[in-house]
């Protein structure tokens, strides 16, 4: 395993991040501005999540093609897509990279390459160019501070098994959410488990499950400015955005260690309107692009955090302690996983 790099140094992976003027690649399989129709379709494209309201709605603003926020998750959205095979709905589809396979296995995207993509590396973009890397998060605990009154914020991983945080603890389900598939691996890798060896994770979980923690299937960012789910194990772009909205949190990366996240976007295959998926896929890693997602501190695929970001982060230090994984392995482990999620976890 590799340790994040840290937020001064790459943004993202070693060695992935280039300069943004390499978002100004050229492509001969760009759209080149052709369009058909006014509208676009993305799947799984929460406008609260991270700044996916403000990136659809800049495209809008810059091609006059209308692109509708979607509240799907990664899950629902392969879902959507297999049941839509032969009359497809969506053009683009965004999920985490534990997903990545699964689109691909089921033969639901097609080839594109958007102008920049060649200066990803290969372990965050498919051979064959069905996918590529957007942005990544890291797994975090959010903590509404107002909401836990007198109990510290917890800093680690054993902190959320102790009965004073019963009940007050929440991640996604993994087994339809990526975020939540990514917190169980985060979970499993701090406890001594890996790719192979799950258990480690099982047990954390099903603690933590005897301790009150919630499942919630959707985006849960609102509940934890609510105070409904006081700690929610999510990602750390969902922490600082709410922090900018005013909420009381404080976003943690856990001591005993974290899971780097990248997510990634591809062209569906028999896309009802190509062309505007494919110059959405090249708003998203245009400098625009990249900048819009990094202002919702997603870390892009292409650069880095910009200045006036990264100081509102936690320091490279925290980061250190994100690692990442074989994300090809990870994604073909997870049907394995929920099953034995289903098993020892859900079902307890």
């Amino acid at each position: 395993m590799r340790k994040y790099q840290g937020i001064a140094a790459v943004g993202m992976t070693a060695a992935l991040l280039v300069g943004l003027a390499g978002c100004s690649g050229s492509s001969s399989s760009s759209a080149d501005g052709e369009q058909d129709g006014d509208s676009v379709i993305t799947y799984n494209s929460p406008k609260e999540w991270g700044n996916y309201g403000e990136v659809l709605s800049s495209f809008t603003q810059e091609t006059g093609i209308q692109a509708p926020n979607d509240p799907k998750n990664s899950g629902q959205a392969l879902a959507a897509m297999q049941s839509e095979r032969d009359a497809p709905v969506a053009d683009v589809a965004y999920v985490g990279i534990a997903f990545a396979q699964q689109l691909t296995d089921a033969g639901l995207l097609q080839p594109y390459a958007p102008k920049g993509t060649e200066n990803e590396t290969a372990d965050l973009k498919s051979s064959d160019d069905l996918w590529h890397t957007v942005h990544t998060g890291t797994v975090a605990f959010i903590v509404n501070k107002d909401a836990l009154g007198d109990l510290p914020t917890p800093t680690s991983w054993a902190d959320l098994l102790k009965s004073e945080y019963h009940g007050k603890v929440g991640y996604l389900d993994p087994s339809q959410a990526a975020v939540g598939y990514s917190v169980a691996t985060a979970a499993n890798l701090a406890m001594g488990g890996d790719l192979d060896n799950w258990q480690p994770g099982l047990d954390y979980l099903g603690k933590l499950k005897d301790n009150g923690a919630v499942t919630p299937a959707q985006t849960a960012t609102a509940k934890v400015s609510q105070g409904e789910i006081p700690i929610l194990i999510d990602t750390d772009f969902n922490g600082y955005n709410l922090k900018d909205k005013g909420s009381n949190v404080d976003v943690v990366i856990p001591q005993e260690g974290s899971l780097q996240m990248p997510y990634v976007v591809g062209l569906v295959k028999d896309a009802p309107h190509p062309n505007n998926g494919k110059r959405l896929l090249d708003f998203y890693f245009s400098e625009q692009g990249q900048s819009l997602f990094a202002k919702g501190y997603m870390r892009p695929a292409l650069g880095s955090m910009p200045d006036d970001v990264k100081s509102k982060v936690l320091p490279d230090a925290d980061y250190e302690r994100a690692k990442t994984v074989d994300f090809i392995k990870m994604g073909s482990e997870q049907k394995s996983f929920i099953d034995l999620y289903t098993a020892q976890v859900a079902n307890r």
